[in-house]
């Protein structure tokens, strides 16, 4: 058992200074031996894990899931305003958060090119999706679009969190982030 608790500290780890690679140097300084050096490891080391640059990515991407999927099972499932919390989980409202997006962004985009990354995209992609079913699950029962709680509604929600994600991350990082909670909760009320 303690050997699997190291490797997945050594992949969080290696994770972790592939997104700081990321953000400092971009997709292209994304490499083995860059995140080698950033996580104060071996590059032999790391190889074992990581055997290229593609795992490197596809983990990279898996963790921003894990921290998200964290977030929201920690979250109280009967407190009021579950909807309102998960949805909020979703946005980069603070800095930790606008980390996980700008590298959700940059994989996301490397995924439409790459397709050793289109699997993990998809995955994360579809994590989002969950957190929006969750959402609209635990609102009240209001009157509904035809299709119920269905595929269109949820999708709505999907596309207003992440546009609303896209927006926050794109703007300066000490600019206020207010108003996008303003617009989810605009959104919040009409579904209720």
């Amino acid at each position: 058992m303690p050997r699997r608790v190291d490797r997945e500290a050594r992949q969080r780890q290696v994770s972790e200074a592939a997104w700081r690679v990321l953000l400092r140097d971009g997709l292209e300084g994304l490499s083995v031996r860059n995140v080698a050096a950033e996580a104060g490891l071996p590059q032999s080391s790391l190889r074992y894990t990581f055997p290229t640059v593609a795992s490197v990515r596809e983990r990279a991407l898996g963790l921003v899931s894990e921290r998200l999927r964290a977030r929201v099972d920690a979250l109280d499932p009967a407190a009021p305003g579950r909807a309102r919390a998960l949805l909020l989980e979703l946005l980069p409202l603070d800095a930790e958060r606008r980390v996980e997006m700008e590298v959700y962004l940059a994989l996301g985009t490397a995924a439409m090119t790459d397709p050793t990354l289109r699997e993990a995209h998809r995955a994360a992609q579809e994590g989002v999706r969950r957190v929006c079913e969750e959402a609209l699950d635990a609102l009240p029962p209001a009157p509904r679009r035809a299709d119920g709680r269905g595929s269109l509604e949820v999708s709505d929600v999907h596309a207003l969190v992440d546009g609303l994600a896209l927006h926050l991350v794109r703007q300066d990082p000490d600019a206020p982030t207010g108003w996008a909670v303003e617009v989810l909760d605009a959104h919040l009320a009409r579904l209720s």
